[in-house]
């Protein structure tokens, strides 16, 4: 949950409080207002009334305004913090955390449900916090004028108030946790539509999967229907219960009228219907207090609270270690396990890693990076159990390269810098010169200060490959592992490049680095082991 400020908290609450009773002295006044001019008294014993009726009236608009204000703005502040702390917990934490979820369930996380927590400000702690006070306020003065009112307005008060959103949030919770499942699953085929368009479109696969985006958009669209519909169920319960209020307010004031005032039986009777608007809007409180559970959990899945308190320092590697498995099989969780691989790679290795696309080559080189654990089987470094190493022992051993990487929405310095914070610009411009992007480098109008706008769309996809590419020539780690790294790149560059790679005598990469290069387009003239993956992961 987001760490609300307190006192801006209870700002907002005191605000909606004395907005809301605005508007139960606005209902007791007009009661008392319209009794008494029924009885025609002179028109000055009404001035002070008819003033306070205009009072209550506008002050109940400005402080509701005043309320509106004060809990965005909190709310917002919130979820700025929230943020901050997600993305320094992310950058801090283990990098298995991000690597495991596609960036479509990512944005989910980070963008639909911190706006959820925050909401629970907004739609349910300040309605919450202020049908509380209004329902004190109101049972007390009710109790000033008849005990027995006030006992019968009490009890309707709390089935209103607790009964009605109890039944909303159980209700609600199974279709909310399905809702958030499917939001997810909509967002990452979106992703993927926007991120891999050029591809799919290539493939004839594009009008397929923004099909299936439409149709997971429709099927969140149902289970947000559904999830609402028990809340709309028990929304009706408040109106039952005013409706028992009023009765019993009558039902008193029939029985006290031979005693008391008729502006006194009218504030009696007509006030309750003021003191329920509060409880109104709990049914929805509590749907939003079970949506703020759910994303929490998501949340907290994705960012544990350790996460932030170890920073992760990445070194450059003394020596290669020897990556030894035993009998491990890779896979993502929830999804289908590859076949057993044991192998050592003893330093300075090189080893590619062939099979058909949705073979398992990705799940298991990050296993061997440590992104992943093992489903089954043992990973040592250097004889360590991998899990025992700390984050930061780990990057400055191996480093993994996702082919689906990101660039960044800035200069092309900076975008080769995530690799090695120390490089200078020549060493930079060497390093592109390897992966051949002098020319293109050349030809932007500010070189390495050239802003990509906007990452990767900025780019070809070939000069996005290659630009991944130089990140792994400068990165320090003495073990690198390469998914796809030719990708997109024609067919005589991509192998040119792979023999590059994979050469480690005059490669591009020193002869003690291990690489492990993930492939599926390796010609026959590379020489170099080969660990062939079939169709079982």
């Amino acid at each position: 949950m987001p760490a609300f400020d307190k006192a801006r908290l209870l700002l907002a609450i005191t605000l909606g409080s004395l907005a809301l009773g605005s508007a139960l002295a606005l209902t007791g006044v007009s009661a008392w207002l319209i009794t008494r001019a029924w009885q025609m008294p002179p028109v000055l014993d009404l001035s002070v009334a008819v003033v306070a009726v205009r009072t209550f009236g506008i002050s109940r608009g400005v402080l509701g305004y005043c309320e509106r204000l004060a809990s965005h703005d909190t709310a917002l502040r919130a979820a700025a913090e929230a943020r901050g702390e997600i993305y320094r917990r992310l950058a801090h934490g283990p990098a298995g955390v991000t690597a495991r979820l596609h960036s479509g369930d990512l944005l989910a996380r980070v963008g639909a449900d911190v706006d959820t927590l925050t909401d629970v400000l907004v739609r349910a702690l300040v309605p919450i916090g202020v049908a509380g006070i209004l329902g004190i306020a109101a049972t007390a003065v009710i109790a000033a004028i008849s005990p027995s009112a006030a006992v019968i307005l009490a009890i309707c008060l709390l089935v209103a108030g607790l009964l009605a959103p109890a039944l909303a949030a159980r209700a609600v919770h199974a279709q909310e946790a399905v809702a958030r499942r499917l939001q997810s699953d909509r967002d990452i085929a979106a992703v993927t539509a926007l991120e891999h368009s050029a591809e799919l479109r290539v493939a004839g696969r594009l009008p397929t999967l923004i099909t299936q985006a439409e149709q997971r958009q429709r099927d969140w669209g149902a289970a947000i229907d559904r999830a609402a519909a028990p809340a709309a169920a028990a929304a009706a319960v408040p109106t039952l219960a005013i409706g028992a209020s009023v009765i019993g307010a009558v039902i008193v004031g029939i029985g006290i009228a031979a005693h008391t005032a008729p502006t006194t039986l009218a504030v009696l009777m007509l006030l309750p219907l003021a003191a329920f608007e509060a409880t109104m809007n709990l049914p929805a409180a509590a749907v939003a207090l079970t949506r703020g559970r759910i994303a929490q959990t998501r949340l907290t899945d994705l960012v544990p609270a350790q996460a932030a308190t170890t920073p992760v320092i990445v070194a450059t590697g003394a020596h290669a270690p020897e990556l030894r498995a035993s009998e491990v099989r890779a896979g993502y969780p929830g999804s289908p396990v590859g076949q057993p691989i044991s192998l050592i790679l003893q330093p300075g290795a090189r080893l590619a890693v062939t099979g058909a696309s949705g073979a398992g080559k990705t799940a298991l080189l990050m296993t061997l990076a440590g992104l992943l654990p093992p489903v089954s089987g043992e990973m040592t470094v250097d004889g360590a159990p991998i899990g025992s190493l700390s984050e930061s022992e780990l990057r400055s051993a191996i480093c993994y390269f996702a082919e689906d990487a990101h660039l960044f929405s800035t200069t092309v310095r900076d975008n080769l810098l995530v690799a090695r914070g120390d490089c200078d610009d020549d060493e930079l411009m060497r390093t592109l010169a390897a992966v051949g992007l002098a020319d293109w480098l050349d030809s932007l109008p500010d070189g390495l200060s050239t802003v990509l706008g906007g990452g990767v769309a900025a780019v070809s996809a070939g000069q996005r490959r290659r630009l991944l590419l130089a990140r792994v020539l400068l990165c320090p780690a003495p073990v690198v592992l390469l998914d796809e790294p030719t990708e997109h790149l024609d067919a005589a560059d991509g192998q040119r490049i792979l023999r590059a790679l994979l050469d480690n005598r005059h490669g591009l990469l020193p002869q003690g680095r291990t690489v492990v290069i993930a492939t599926h387009q390796l010609g026959n003239d590379i020489t170099c082991p080969r660990l062939s993956i079939g169709n079982g992961g």
